[in-house]
């Protein structure tokens, strides 16, 4: 009975803290192809005073659905953790959206909700055609979120890639890639994949690492090619066998190919078709002239007969055969009125 007090007690309290909580509102402005990571501050949400630690977790929803959008995740390691919303948007995510966010406080069971303003534009600046991924096996997706780290991830790759006009596309958890949840042992991270994108073609020692040749010795167990000094290390540990790059393409030529050579080459077989039906024809008169004297000759002489012998058989007054009359009896050479009722007929004649 003192339980079930107690539990009543608790969701008054939760409930009574639902309807009096303030939402907050704050606007933010995520780039499509960029990443984009607001992080959730226990501090910020609850207002807490310094040096004091409480448990809190967060639910986040796109406001009117139950979900987060498709381009958004959210990620927290434990309750005395902050939480995170990461992800990039698509061009078709571009506009307004608004994220609801509510923060639970694990010990007094107040919450706090928040409303997040997005206003997703085009990213001014270059385009970003040259795209390298990297799957870092040293750090969780929580520790390369925040700006520090991941400016870090920048700074180092610098030095394998033309440096300043480099830029962070996205960062994905390597659970979410299919990978496997590592054992409870010191130093083992989930790992993470961690995408960036430049203006700038890649570097030689790039290029060595994605080669043929290189992922051959990472299929036999062995180190790829790695002509230049690794700069990421030894705060990022990246698996170099699995380093992918990507090249942005223009399709609108391969299209154009596509589309014209299938048209061009049935215009071509209709004119040459239409030629050889309307300007090579040869005509009556060219063939008769190209004919000789004693073949028409005989042409017309056979054709002059054969219409001599239709007229001849069709003027003469022979009766028809008795075969080809209807009813004709062979026997008796009798042929049936043409009105008689076949029903009637019996199907043997009698003999006489």
């Amino acid at each position: 009975m003192a339980a079930t007090l107690i539990w009543i007690s608790l969701l008054v309290g939760l409930l009574a803290g639902l309807g009096g909580t303030e939402i907050q509102q704050t606007t933010l402005h995520p780039l499509v192809g960029r990443v984009f990571v607001h992080t959730l501050d226990h501090d910020a949400f609850l207002q807490l005073p310094e040096h004091v630690a409480v448990p809190v977790t967060y639910h986040a929803h796109l406001q009117g659905h139950p979900d987060l959008p498709r381009w958004l995740r959210y990620t927290q390691r434990s309750p005395h953790h902050p939480g995170f919303l990461y992800g990039t948007a698509t061009p078709e995510d571009r506009g307004h959206q608004v994220i609801e966010v509510t923060a639970y406080n694990r010990d007094s069971f107040d919450t706090t909700r928040q409303r997040l303003v997005l206003l997703i534009a085009d990213p001014e600046g270059p385009l970003l055609p040259y795209q390298a991924e990297f799957l870092v096996r040293s750090h969780d997706v929580e520790e390369v979120l925040p700006s520090t780290p991941a400016s870090l991830f920048l700074t180092a790759l610098g030095g394998l890639w033309e440096p300043g006009d480099l830029q962070l596309i996205n960062i994905t958890s390597a659970l979410d890639r299919g990978g496997r949840v590592p054992l409870p042992i010191e130093g083992r991270k989930e790992g993470v994949y961690i995408k960036v994108g430049s203006a700038s073609p890649f570097s030689t020692c790039l290029k060595m690492v994605a080669s043929p040749d290189s992922q051959a010795r990472c299929a036999q167990g062995q180190p790829p090619l790695l002509s230049c000094y690794d700069t990421l290390a030894p705060h990022f540990r990246v698996d170099w066998c699995n380093v992918s790059l990507a090249t942005a393409r223009d399709f609108l030529t391969d299209a154009l190919v596509t589309l014209l050579v299938p048209l061009l080459v049935a215009l071509l077989l209709t004119l040459l078709l239409a030629y050889v039906m309307c300007c090579r024809r040869e005509g009556r008169l060219k063939r008769d002239l190209a004919t000789s004297d004693i073949q028409m000759v005989h042409h017309c002489t056979i054709r002059g007969n054969t219409e001599e012998l239709r007229q001849m058989a069709a003027s003469r007054e022979v009766p028809r055969p008795l075969s080809t009359l209807p009813m004709f009896n062979v026997r008796t050479g009798e042929r049936l009125p043409p009105q008689v009722d076949n029903a009637q007929v019996p199907l043997i004649l009698d003999q006489h």
